[in-house]
């Protein structure tokens, strides 16, 4: 019988950093698309899934997660997220490895939103806007960062302003300079890079105030009734997706303006298949980008069986 690797969140952290994550991601839509396939369960505001995935010649695995929105204002404050991901080998089918999902959950979705950044964002980006101050603005703020060394300024909002000034000490370590904003709109026109993570419902980020050649990465909203971009921004921008197969049918960010007729299933440009291999993305230091970061257990699967691979040669 096959021995199981197990990881805990501490196996996670130990072995985890932003360029194994990212390029385990990049390296993973170098393989075939992934078969892909979600199971979603709302009880009041919280969310339980299940999120399956087969990769050829990499895994088959499931991530079995709950949401829940409230969790960081209990006392003490828990994760928002709570999930396992279990590994299986792609030709057996035997059950090869177990991965605390909650700590891979926030590696994986940062490293996917910096990867997005690196492929559509301008080289000469020098200013990052964090929209949102919960448990993933830090890791999202760590990976744009890694993958836009270039940053020079980092500035968060928050709609309280508490939150914001806890993440801005967090990042006391970067060379940046970090500073919170109370005026959403009037930081906006300054970002070369917006990074929205926020559990709204109604839009927070105003297209008209997006500056020229922006690049924007929206994160929070992951149910058909959530959205953090207007209608202005499908108008005067460029969408991208991680994946068509856990974006359009399932975010408001397309569900909401696609039953409205404002646009068409074909409003994205690409998936990071095509922005991998180089036929989609950025044509000018003009155009306005937009990466909808939609998750999904294929990217748990690559990023988990780099860290696998990566815990057995430390024990080796």
């Amino acid at each position: 019988m096959r021995q199981v690797v197990s990881l805990t969140a501490d196996d996670v952290k130990a072995v985890a950093n932003w360029p194994l994550v990212i390029e385990a991601i990049r390296a993973g839509h170098e393989r075939p698309k992934a078969d892909i396939g979600d199971t979603f369960v709302h009880a009041r505001n919280n969310t339980m899934l299940v999120r399956s995935a087969y990769i050829d010649g990499l895994a088959a695995g499931v991530k079995a997660a709950t949401v829940v929105p409230d969790n960081p204002n209990r006392t003490p404050p828990l994760p928002s997220i709570h999930a396992q991901i279990m590994l299986f080998d792609p030709d057996s089918g035997e059950l090869a490895a177990l991965v605390d999902g909650t700590e891979v959950t926030a590696w994986k979705t940062a490293g996917d939103s910096a990867l997005g950044s690196a492929l559509l964002s301008r080289e000469d980006s020098k200013v990052l806007l964090m929209v949102g101050a919960g448990s993933m603005a830090e890791p999202l703020i760590r990976a744009h960062i890694c993958s836009r060394p270039g940053l020079e300024t980092v500035i968060i909002f928050n709609r309280t302003q508490a939150r914001a000034e806890a993440v801005a000490a967090n990042l006391a370590d970067l060379k940046q300079t970090v500073r919170v904003v109370t005026d959403l709109d009037a930081a906006i026109p300054e970002a070369d890079i917006i990074c929205c993570a926020t559990m709204t419902n109604d839009p927070v980020l105003k297209g008209a105030l997006v500056a020229t050649g922006t690049h924007v990465d929206l994160v929070g909203a992951y149910k058909a009734d959530m959205r953090e971009a207007d209608d202005d921004l499908h108008t005067c921008a460029d969408w991208f997706v991680d994946s068509f197969d856990t974006t359009l049918d399932h975010i408001g960010e397309f569900t909401i303006p696609i039953a409205a007729g404002l646009i068409g299933r074909n409003a994205a440009k690409g998936d990071l298949h095509a922005l991998v291999d180089g036929s989609s993305g950025r044509n000018s230091a003009e155009q306005i980008t937009v990466f909808k970061n939609g998750g999904g257990a294929h990217l748990d699967i690559m990023v988990s069986a780099a860290l696998v691979a990566a815990h057995q040669a430390e024990a080796d």
